[in-house]
């Protein structure tokens, strides 16, 4: 028997509205360490964006190295695979892994070619011990793959001559896959497990409301869960911060263990215990990840509706501000109100609670005359780009335009959240 806790999408580093949020982040990893001693957990998987951005802060690192250690020291004898996800960088992922190698901790960034053009299956497998030191199960930890490491070189064939970017990147991510597949079964022995991680989109699952950014063309990079054959007995997938199973009970998102954006307080958040006997799949339970700073989502409402649910919020004068309540408060309005934040503001005066955000919903005139209410944070930038489109030119944007749009949309994002910590 083989036990497993799946997790993904820590986000370490990640402000919220502009404000740190490393308390919550510490609060989790020390749960999750104890949730690993307490459930006698043989492997830890962290399926990509370990980090919420390529250049993530000094104490965003410390938190990651500092639990890794303190992982080894209570549990010398658990694995623990790592693979960098689309807001981490490759290379730093990799940076320590001689030295995290030395603590049973494999970390996987980037992938690598051999000369022949095929995958070099070997630096991806990785085998997942029990507590005795007998290879048990293998994993497939196949970290994001940019479109630049998928498209051309030994992947290409000559019948991909004519298709568009969109069907190369995600005919290339499949046929990594199918490679690594093929090198794992050549690779176990009998009685061993295949388990695969990958950070990546699957065909059919449910995205968040505003918090995921596309991976690279606007969801249609999605991939298709039947690339995962019967024999693997468990898919542990990031990307996608709602917790959910794609289409089996053995291909699952574990969501990521914090909201990462008030649209996300809704749903549960968990890491996911996975035990394997022999090659099978065993049991799968959830376990909740306890929220250490609770979110408060008010309205969206009128005005006198919102006053009145913040004036009756509960709150606890004697938690240290690093616990206090994040809040956003949602105005449906009829017209502009120069001092709405200062009524707000007022209806809040000595709680304990932290606005982080205040949406003003205005009525807006369309082309017909009647009013609809938009939002344009809520809108996002694809989809104004598109009405944007429509509106200038009388017509659809074609898929083609829409493909250069996300290219850029995601050169400008990694660029961004780069210099926010170089």
């Amino acid at each position: 028997m083989l036990k497993l806790i799946h997790t993904a999408d820590w986000h370490l580093g990640q402000t919220f509205h502009g404000q740190e949020r490393h308390f919550e982040h510490r609060a989790f990893l020390t749960w999750l360490l104890d949730t690993l001693v307490a459930r006698q957990a043989d492997t830890l998987l962290v399926a990509g964006d370990i980090f919420d951005v390529v250049n993530p802060s000094l104490r965003a690192q410390e938190l990651l190295y500092d639990f890794i250690v303190s992982a080894h020291e209570r549990l010398p004898t658990l694995d623990i695979v790592l693979i960098a996800g689309n807001h981490d960088s490759g290379n730093r992922i990799e940076l320590p892994a001689p030295l995290m190698k030395r603590l049973n901790t494999h970390a996987l960034g980037r992938v690598s070619w051999c000369d022949d053009g095929t995958l070099d299956t070997r630096r991806l497998l990785v085998p997942l011990t029990d507590a005795g030191g007998e290879t048990r199960a293998w994993c497939l930890a196949l970290p994001f793959l940019r479109p630049a490491e998928v498209t051309g070189g030994g992947l290409a064939r000559d019948d991909d001559a004519g298709s568009d970017s969109r069907n190369d990147y995600v005919t290339g991510i499949s046929r990594v896959h199918e490679q690594l597949i093929a090198a794992a079964r050549d690779r176990r022995r009998p009685g061993q497990a295949l388990v695969a991680m990958s950070h990546a989109h699957l065909h059919g699952a449910a995205v968040s409301e505003a918090s995921e950014r596309p991976i690279v063309i606007g969801g249609e990079e999605s991939i298709s869960a039947a690339l995962f054959p019967e024999e693997i007995a468990y898919v542990a997938l990031g990307h996608l911060h709602r917790a959910q199973r794609v289409g089996e009970a053995r291909i699952r998102y574990s969501g990521s263990p914090l909201p990462l954006d008030f649209s996300e307080v809704a749903y549960p958040h968990q890491v996911v215990e996975v035990t394997l006997e022999g090659e099978s799949l065993s049991a799968v339970e959830a376990i909740p990840v306890p929220r250490p700073v609770a979110m408060h989502r008010i309205g969206p409402a009128g005005l006198p509706e919102v006053l009145a649910e913040l004036e009756g919020l509960t709150h606890d004068p004697a938690l240290p501000r690093e616990q206090w309540p994040w809040l956003e408060v949602r105005v449906e309005l009829s017209a502009p109100v120069p001092d709405l934040r200062a009524r707000v503001e007022a209806a809040l005066e000595s709680k304990a609670l932290r606005l982080l955000r205040l949406e003003r919903r205005l009525p807006q005139v369309d082309s017909e005359g009647a009013q609809a209410r938009v939002d344009l944070e809520e809108l996002g930038p694809r989809r104004l780009f598109e009405r944007t489109w429509q509106e200038r030119w009388g017509e659809p944007v074609t898929e083609e335009v829409l493909a250069d749009f996300d290219r850029l949309l995601q050169d400008v994002l990694d660029d961004t959240h780069g210099e926010e910590h170089a």
